[in-house]
């Protein structure tokens, strides 16, 4: 087999998976209701291409191909299911089958918006509705959502599972639901596009293939919901936040690409554009008047963008806003965000004390940025000691080289 070609049809498969994955598999569990078996047919198709495309020429329209084979198979595991429920959906899928064959260039239609309320219905548990949206919408595995949520992977992986049978079992449509039924709902979709674009967001360099081009996948979604439900703050609260965050990009590598905290970033390199977005949407929804999670999020990201007009961060102000956050939920990461907040208010040996009410909490064991900060606090209350066995802790859990490069050289700073 040539070795360029083998190549190329992975470099085009790759890419069809991390642009289309969600929207193929929203598409086919929305006929046949079974969620595992369509990722299981269209994993089948992404195999066969590797096959396949090498031998020739990569089709012309991937998508296309790929849907065709995916619903090939699931119709052949329909059909091994004897039943009523297995001969409609049977029907359903030779009906697609022949609109395919009849309008191969077709666009595909985007359902994941469907697939994502569906995945947060009622009738799944609520803290397993945003990693299932994770997984199905936007292709994410379980290690990485488990991360996400500080579960174990095994846990985290027959949870989902349970829940994918749920949704065949119970018969859950795939649909957007009306207004009453909303509230239920609408939180943990917003819930896995943040959780998206924190993981797009991580990857500053873009050199991690699977997470590429994640941040702008989930500012869409963000935006899709905002235009469907313009009347709910929180759906706009988000997308100022991810804004807020997106802003910042270009300043988070130097020339060199060395890893830049925010507090020593140039507010110049910020894009003043998307901030005034975030701004506007910001101040719309707070004029809603119900508050939520991701309006006081990105009230802190507001506030620490205030910066680029007055020239100083109002830590005070932000330490107020995590306050008001962690009464209303909680969340050991902002136990983590409260005490560098505390830190740059009252002095770092408050942000030692805050972390260490914190440390018994089995979650922050593998989280990076709790043994960063601790290390940080440590190092400018003069316990050198402690800080290296912190600093050493969070180099290890660090997976992007550049942040790494920053923590060790704040090690080797330590005196001796």
């Amino acid at each position: 087999m040539d070795s360029e070609a083998d190549g190329r049809a992975r470099e085009t498969a790759e890419a069809v998976a991390r642009r289309s994955y969600g929207k193929l598999v929203a598409l086919l569990a929305a006929r046949t209701g079974d969620l595992s078996g369509a990722e299981d047919a269209l994993a089948d198709a992404f195999a066969a291409a590797l096959v396949d495309w090498p031998k020739g020429a990569v089709p012309q329209n991937p998508e296309a191909w790929l849907l065709t084979v995916a619903r090939r198979r699931a119709m052949d595991g329909v059909r091994r299911r004897r039943s009523r429920e297995a001969a409609a959906a049977q029907l359903r899928m030779v009906a697609d089958e022949l609109e395919a064959a009849a309008a191969i260039d077709t666009a595909i239609p985007d359902e994941r918006l469907r697939l994502m309320f569906a995945c947060a219905h009622p009738a799944i548990d609520a803290a397993i509705r945003a990693p299932l949206i994770l997984q199905t919408v936007l292709g994410f595995d379980a290690a990485a959502i488990a991360s996400a949520f500080l579960v174990s992977p095994k846990a985290m992986g027959q949870r989902l599972v349970r829940a994918k049978t749920k949704i065949r079992q119970a018969g859950i449509p795939f649909r957007i639901p009306d207004r009453s039924e909303l509230a239920g709902r609408l939180d943990s979709v917003l819930q896995a596009i943040y959780a998206a674009f924190a993981a797009g967001w991580g990857d500053a360099a873009g050199s991690d293939a699977q997470r590429r081009n994640l941040a702008e996948e989930a500012i869409w979604l963000g935006r899709l919901v905002a235009s469907l439900l313009p009347d709910e703050p929180e759906a706009l609260g988000l997308v100022s936040l991810m804004l807020h965050a997106e802003a910042r990009r270009r300043a988070r590598r130097d020339a060199d690409g060395e890893y830049v905290p925010l507090a020593e970033q140039s507010p110049l390199l910020w894009d003043a554009k998307m901030i005034d977005e975030a701004e506007r949407l910001l101040l719309h929804a707070s004029r809603m008047g119900r508050s939520g999670r991701f309006q006081l999020e990105a009230a802190i990201q507001s506030a620490h963008a205030a910066r680029r007009l007055s020239g100083r961060t109002d830590w005070a102000a932000i330490e107020r806003l995590y306050l008001a956050l962690s009464e209303r939920f909680d969340s050991p990461v902002l136990g983590v965000n409260l005490a560098v907040a505390a830190a740059e208010t009252r002095g770092p040996a408050a942000g030692v004390a805050a972390l260490e009410r914190l440390a018994a909490d089995a979650r922050l064991a593998d989280y990076q940025p709790y043994w960063a900060a601790l290390a940080d606090f440590l190092a400018r209350t003069g316990d050198a000691a402690a800080a290296d066995r912190a600093f050493v802790r969070a180099i290890g859990l660090t997976a992007d080289p550049a942040v790494r490069r920053f923590l060790e050289q704040r090690r080797i700073a330590l005196p001796r």
